[in-house]
């Protein structure tokens, strides 16, 4: 995110605005996940394939793991482009988390690219669930969130995110109308997440900071 915590512009493209120092830094951190999740929102904006270079294929497969995670989309309302870059590679398996909403057209589309449908009938994605099979169903253990801020937001909420990985970039962008680490609303989250610091380090003009979010005590 930039010094004045926008992670992207008001048009919401593509990050340009990093250095190779954090793109990498971002493949090795998907490397290490057994799945890498992505709403769909932010993956029509980037149209990323969610790859990783041969050397860190190569590190998984020695690490037990198999050469890719596992790649894993978010829609609430179903209705994903099947022409997406996504879908033109065979890195790994892609699996989509919809709602019944999904258009009929759109699950023979994707289904012809061998994408693996989980479509509930609640008007949202259990993301909980979501998480429950991947965990039964595909032996996931390191999921990778991606964003975007609204998929990272909700996941947040729900307690189900563990660790951030926050890179400062050297840019100030202002404006309302930019989204920040969890979206544009103007509420509040429904209570203040407390992180303590695992590691920081500089390269250039960038600050890469890791956080582990802290849990809540139950009585």
């Amino acid at each position: 995110m930039t010094v004045d915590g926008k992670i992207t512009t008001r048009d919401f493209g593509p990050v340009d605005f990093t250095s190779r120092d954090d793109k990498q830094f971002l493949f090795r951190q998907r490397a290490l996940a057994d799945a890498v999740v992505i709403g769909h929102s932010t993956l029509k904006h980037d149209n990323v394939r969610l790859g990783i270079s041969e050397d860190l294929r190569q590190e998984r497969v020695k690490r037990g793991q198999t050469p890719a995670p596992l790649r894993v989309i978010v829609s609430g309302e179903g209705k994903t482009d099947s022409q997406l870059k996504i879908f033109q590679s065979e890195i790994s398996r892609i699996l989509i988390f919809s709602t019944k909403r999904m258009p009929k057209n759109i699950r023979a589309a994707l289904r012809d690219k061998k994408v693996e449908l989980h479509l509930s009938e609640t008007s949202d994605v259990d993301l909980r669930e979501m998480l429950e099979i991947l965990r039964r169903d595909y032996k996931v253990r390191r999921v990778a969130c991606e964003g975007g801020p609204i998929l990272f937001r909700s996941m947040l909420e729900l307690g189900l995110i563990d660790e951030l990985n926050l890179t400062i970039a050297p840019y100030l962008f202002g404006g309302a109308d930019a989204p920040t680490l969890t979206g544009l609303s103007k509420e509040f989250l429904p209570a203040s997440v407390h992180c303590t610091m695992k590691n920081m380090h500089v390269a250039g003009d960038e600050c890469f900071l890791t956080y582990r979010i802290k849990r809540k005590r139950t009585s």
